[in-house]
């Protein structure tokens, strides 16, 4: 696999990897992983998924409409 990135969020990147003791193979894949698989529940979501601490009781529903209306 070949992937394109962004030289700065190459190294922005590294740094969290680094931080957080793991390459950056390992995130991508661990990404790439959370959003193949099927979702377990209604509103189960990989971006919500990580943000679970942050956005308790968050649906996809209502994200998508956060993002549409940030990005009008």
């Amino acid at each position: 696999m070949t992937l394109s990135v962004n030289p700065d969020v190459v190294s922005q990147a590294k740094r969290y990897a680094k931080k957080r003791g793991v390459s950056v193979s390992q995130m991508v894949e661990a990404y790439l992983s959370a959003v193949a698989r099927p979702p377990a529940a209604q509103g189960d979501h990989p971006v919500l998924n990580a943000r679970r601490g942050t956005l308790k009781s968050a649906k996809i529903g209502d994200y998508r409409k956060h993002l549409a209306d940030k990005y009008r």
